[in-house]
């Protein structure tokens, strides 16, 4: 299993009174990938952009669709760049992709409304991988989940964490996310105030 999948895997087992937005798992997910690449020698960081090594396949589907779009003319995709690109509904196709292999399966009964129902974890060893992975605090999955906004999480060791792949892309990805709750919260605003126009005031 790879960082990505088990941290899609933490974020749909986390409580439903406390989901998590797809728009940041998405975000955080394509920065998931990046490790994993990174990992399987797939690219290299120069500074903030993104060089790409020889494709060779990864073993995982997904990752090698995430290494397939790589940029891999100069001047290369930054980080930055490459988070909102890939990251375009990317928790989706994450979600999509475990009910494919039967990760997880929809809520069955005559009384669950199919609008609502969202998928569920099924017991597996990916499962139990990702969820003792995350039990066990380790580092870059747990600073990627809490950029996700998973809660309750302990806080990562530091320590580990202060290569500069692994501090460029964390980097990244807070910025990421905080510039996406930016545009919520101004969308809000903005909605407010059409609101308020409707109603005469």
């Amino acid at each position: 299993m790879t960082t990505a999948r088990d941290l899609a895997i933490v974020a749909l087992g986390a409580a439903p009174d406390r989901p998590v937005e797809r728009g940041d798992l998405s975000l955080v997910l394509a920065g998931a990938e990046l490790f994993d690449l990174v990992e399987a020698g797939a690219l290299v960081l120069d500074g903030e952009h993104i060089v790409p090594s020889a494709q060779a396949p990864t073993g995982d589907r997904l990752l090698d669709e995430a290494a397939g779009k790589l940029v891999r003319q100069e001047p290369y995709e930054s980080v930055s760049d490459w988070l909102w690109r890939r990251g375009r509904d990317l928790s989706s196709t994450y979600i999509e992709d475990f009910e494919r292999v039967g990760l997880t399966a929809r809520p069955r009964g005559r009384h669950v409304p199919l609008r609502t129902s969202r998928s569920e974890l099924v017991d597996s060893a990916a499962r139990c991988h990702a969820e003792q992975r995350w039990t066990a605090g380790e580092p870059v999955l747990t600073a990627l989940g809490a950029a996700a906004g998973l809660g309750d999480e302990p806080a990562p060791d530091t320590q580990a964490l202060t290569d500069e792949t692994t501090s460029t892309v964390l980097a990244a990805v807070g910025d990421a996310v905080m510039e996406l709750e930016a545009v919520r919260r101004r969308r809000e605003i903005e909605d407010a105030a059409f609101d308020n126009v409707w109603r005469g005031y």
